[in-house]
C-alpha cells in the first residue's frame, strides 16, 4: 500500500479508465442518483457546502460537499465517518482522454498524522476497486438512467476465505475471471451474467438475469464473525421495482444461510470490504 503523507493527513489514490464523457461521469459521481447507481444509496445537495448522506449497512453517514467544479472535481468530507475516527475526505477528479474515455482519480484521506489508521486506509484501498468497476459498468451501459440498489447482508463463522468461497460458489462465480459468463448453482435463486472484476475482496457481475443490471458481492472480517454482502443495482424507469424483484429471493436465501447476529455490522465494514 502506498500512503501519501502530508502534515495532518494520510491518503490513498486509485485510478480507473471510464468510457464516457466528463459530463456523464460527473452525473455519476456528483449526484445522489448517480452515486446510487454504482456505490450506495445517497442524497447529495448539488453545490459546494451542500449536504451529503450515504446510506449503508442499515445506517447513514453524513457529510458536506467541499469541492464542486463540474465536470472535473467533486469532493466531500464526513467528520463522523465512524466512532473515534478522524474525518474522512473523498475527492474525485475527472480528466477527458482521447477516444471518448475519461480517467477518474479517487483520493481518500483521513485527517490524522497517526499511523494507527493506516489499516483502515488499507481496507479502503482494497474495497474501492470493485465499486470503481461498477462506475465503469454504469457509465458504459446505463449512463444517466434512473438507478436503484438493494443491499443484502449476513454473518457467518470464519475463516473469511471459506465464507467468501461458499458465497461465490452459490452464485456460480467461484474461479471465474473477468469476461466469463456465470450462472448461479442449482438450489440458489436465479442469477446469471458476465464477470467484470474478481479479486480477493469482491466480485462484480454485469447481470443478464433475473434483470439487466449489475451486482457486487463480497465478504469482510468484521472483527469476529465474517460479514457477507451483496448489492444489486437496477436502472431505468422501473428501477426500484426491478431491483426488489431481483433481490427478494436472494434476501430470503441470505437470511437462511447467513443469519444476522445480534450486533449488526458497521457501515465502515461494508465500505472497506
Amino acid at each position: 500500500m502506498s500512503i501519501l503523507k502530508e502534515p495532518g493527513k494520510r491518503s490513498i489514490q486509485l485510478e480507473v479508465d471510464v468510457p464516457g464523457t466528463p459530463g456523464e461521469v460527473w452525473q455519476a459521481i456528483a449526484t445522489g442518483n448517480g452515486t446510487t447507481a454504482w456505490f450506495t444509496r445517497a442524497e447529495i445537495e448539488e453545490r459546494e457546502g451542500g449536504s451529503v448522506v450515504h446510506y449503508m449497512a442499515g445506517g447513514e453517514t453524513k457529510g458536506v460537499v467541499t469541492g464542486w467544479q463540474p465536470p472535473h472535481r467533486f469532493a466531500c468530507e464526513a467528520p463522523n465517518y465512524m466512532p473515534g475516527a478522524p474525518p474522512l475526505a473523498t475527492e474525485i477528479f475527472v480528466e477527458a482522454r482521447s477516444g471518448g474515455t475519461c480517467v477518474v482519480r479517487l483520493v481518500t484521506s483521513l485527517f490524522t498524522d497517526a499511523a494507527d489508521w493506516d489499516g483502515q486506509l488499507e481496507s479502503l484501498e482494497g474495497g474501492w476497486p470493485a465499486f470503481l468497476q461498477m462506475l465503469r459498468v454504469y457509465v458504459a451501459g446505463f449512463a444517466g438512467q434512473r438507478a436503484a440498489m438493494a443491499e443484502l447482508m449476513g454473518m457467518a463463522e470464519g475463516p473469511m476465505d471459506r465464507v467468501f468461497t461458499g458465497l461465490k460458489e452459490a452464485l456460480g462465480v467461484s474461479g471465474a475471471a473477468a469476461g466469463a459468463r456465470v450462472e448461479a448453482s442449482a438450489g440458489s435463486p436465479p442469477f446469471a451474467g458476465v464477470v467484470e472484476r474478481s479479486d480477493s475482496h469482491a466480485v462484480v457481475v454485469r447481470m443478464e438475469s433475473p434483470i439487466p443490471g449489475a451486482a457486487v458481492l463480497g465478504a469482510a472480517d468484521s472483527g469476529g464473525p465474517v460479514m457477507t454482502w451483496m448489492n444489486f443495482y437496477a436502472y431505468g424507469i422501473s428501477a426500484e421495482r426491478d431491483v426488489e424483484s431481483a433481490a427478494a429471493p436472494w434476501r430470503a436465501w441470505m437470511a437462511q444461510r447467513y443469519p444476522m447476529s445480534a450486533e449488526p455490522p458497521q457501515a465502515e465494514d461494508v465500505a472497506s470490504a
